[in-house]
């Protein structure tokens, strides 16, 4: 059970990465936002749901759909839209854009554009902090059709044989960008592939916040107490297209309009807090719109900035002392 006050943190993490999402799409079509955008509308549960969950010494990896994954480890806004704009004052100073921001300073490990090439680092980052001995955990975010890919198998294999405190966080939106998840993968629940390495594997509703936020303290307690990995399947919906001007021609306007009207994550959060007491709607109003001028902000701030200098073009290419 959550308070008063985290229920109202929660909420303003779903508004903020919902309204940021369909800032950055609205940017895009006006012509003002130049790049490839993958836009996480509808999964706002699960990344906050997860992310609630940890600590300064946690760390995430994330997606080339990762602006939620971010925005709930706490980047930074207006260094993520600086960012989006190719800025010098961007976490990455310009030079990752979308798809690959990273921010080590908040346990951001980064987004990836490759598919589930997040899962081995996720692995590498669980070691890390079982060598160490810091009590801290990996999150590895990745979608349905990373399932397939080989680095998935061997970072879960890994992880189970050597116990590390990771979670492995399936986001199953229904399709790996255009081919729907039943076309390419038999089985229903891909969760169950967790059990051929022994591993502890859970289900989640990923339109829902509480049912996310119970299996993933779940897991990350697990993690904690050194009793090894967690499968954590989330099954959700986006909202959007594969990318920023998909024509989304594998799925119908009718399939989209029941996943908005009746499994919105913002909504389902809404009702059941409200229920529970938890929140009230003027609260939440003050919220939409304390967002609402962040967001504004962050994005004037942006266009205002300088461009990286052509000098910088070979800098932050390795590490130094």
């Amino acid at each position: 059970m959550i308070s008063r006050e985290e229920a109202l943190d929660v909420y303003q993490q779903l508004r903020t990465i919902r309204s940021f999402e369909e800032k950055l799409d609205a940017l895009v079509k006006a012509g003002r936002l130049p790049g490839f955008l993958h836009l996480y509308v509808g999964q706002e549960a699960v990344a906050v749901g997860v992310c609630a969950h940890l600590r300064e010494q946690d760390v995430v990896n994330s997606t080339h759909r990762g602006h939620g994954h971010c925005i709930a480890k706490g980047v930074d806004l207006t260094g993520m839209m600086a960012e989006l704009f190719g800025r010098a004052t961007g976490i990455c100073k310009g030079k990752g854009g979308s798809m690959h921001i990273a921010d080590l300073d908040r346990g951001m490990l980064g987004a990836n554009g490759i598919v589930g090439a997040g899962l081995p680092l996720t692995a590498g980052a669980a070691l890390s902090a079982s060598v160490k001995e810091t009590g801290g955990v990996a999150v590895g975010f990745f979608g349905d059709g990373a399932t397939n890919q080989g680095q998935f198998h061997e970072a879960l294999n890994i992880a189970a044989v050597w116990k590390l405190p990771a979670i492995f966080v399936l986001e199953n939106n229904g399709y790996g960008e255009a081919s729907p998840t039943e076309f390419v993968t038999a089985v229903t629940d891909l969760a169950v592939r967790g059990k051929s390495y022994d591993m502890h594997s859970l289900v989640a509703d990923g339109m829902d916040f509480f049912d996310v936020f119970e299996k993933a303290g779940e897991a990350i307690e697990r993690a904690r107490r050194g009793e090894g990995p967690t499968l954590l399947e989330c099954k959700t919906y986006r909202f959007y297209g594969h990318f920023v001007g998909d024509p989304i021609g594998y799925r119908t306007d009718e399939e989209l309009e029941y996943w908005k009207t009746n499994k919105d994550p913002l909504t389902l959060f809404i009702d059941k807090a409200t229920e529970r007491g938890l929140v009230r709607a003027d609260a939440l109003e003050r919220i939409d719109a304390q967002v609402a001028a962040e967001i504004e902000a962050a994005v004037a701030a942006a266009e205002a900035a300088p461009f990286p200098d052509v000098a910088d073009v070979l800098t932050d290419v390795y590490a130094t002392e």
